[in-house]
């Protein structure tokens, strides 16, 4: 077994031991604002849309930034992200949902909930959070889990960004009528980053759906090369939460200079 799986296998039984309460969630999730739209905040951008993602810690980098989160993502927005993404795990990542409240409240761009969910139930603890999409990774949910999930999700407003590492990954999201795939370059079970790998993968993905590309992009030439590939956006991380001026790193990535591309 694999980081990936142990992971899920745990969250499954503390989900059985201790349920979330889906009609209290419900409840807090139907006196919120309606959800910012997240496929189209990625389909109206001039490629490459950026998603920036905020996460203070990851078991293949260890600590990676202690900052305020506020200030992180408002220069996110500053820098042209379109979307950003924050990560909820609390056991290998140090986040929490708070963090997405926090993020809602700072930036007026979609708020991706980045975690490893498995059950409906988390998905309505999303939206009653305040975030705005969900990431649903292909390879710990069965196709009809995940088909399940995306229904809840599209019930509730939500966006999804459904996460693929190979082949049979892809199948499964090509079964589903999700709009958006993240082809990730990290393996989660080896937590392997293979930029290559998932290059290869993005041409499998229809141009009718949205191809982000996700992990190991640090340059702008990887992001060139995401674009080539067939991606119109990239997910990015820790290069953005290691950043001396996240805003100009975004930029950067995006191919601008001087305010221009």
């Amino acid at each position: 077994m694999g980081f990936l799986t142990d992971l899920v296998d745990d969250l499954r039984r503390r989900l059985e031991r201790d349920p979330l309460d889906e009609s209290s969630l419900m409840g807090r999730a139907m006196q919120l604002p309606p959800p910012r739209p997240f496929e189209e905040a990625l389909r109206g951008a001039s490629p490459p849309a950026v998603i920036a993602e905020f996460k203070r810690s990851s078991p293949s980098a260890g600590e990676i930034a202690e900052t305020d989160l506020s200030r992180q993502v408002r220069a996110y927005g500053a820098g042209g992200a379109v979307a950003v993404s924050v990560l909820t795990e609390p056991t290998r990542f140090g986040g929490s949902l708070a963090d997405v409240r926090t993020a809602r409240v700072a930036v007026p761009v979609p708020i991706l909930r980045k975690d490893f969910l498995v059950h409906p139930a988390q998905v309505i603890e999303s939206r009653a959070t305040g975030a705005d999409a969900v990431l649903l990774i292909s390879a710990a949910l069965t196709e009809l889990e995940l088909k399940g999930m995306l229904a809840v999700a599209d019930d509730l407003g939500l966006g999804a960004l459904v996460e693929a590492h190979s082949e049979e990954d892809l199948a499964k999201f090509l079964a589903t009528d999700a709009g958006v795939v993240g082809v990730n370059a990290r393996d989660l079970e080896t937590l392997e980053v293979d930029l290559e790998r998932a290059l290869a993968l993005l041409p499998l993905v229809p141009r009718d759906r949205v191809a982000v590309l996700e992990s190991g992009v640090s340059t702008r030439e990887h992001v060139e090369r995401a674009l080539d590939a067939g991606a119109s956006a990239v997910l990015v991380g820790e290069t953005l939460m290691r950043a001396p001026d996240p805003e100009a790193t975004i930029r950067e990535l995006r191919g601008e200079r001087d305010g221009r591309r």
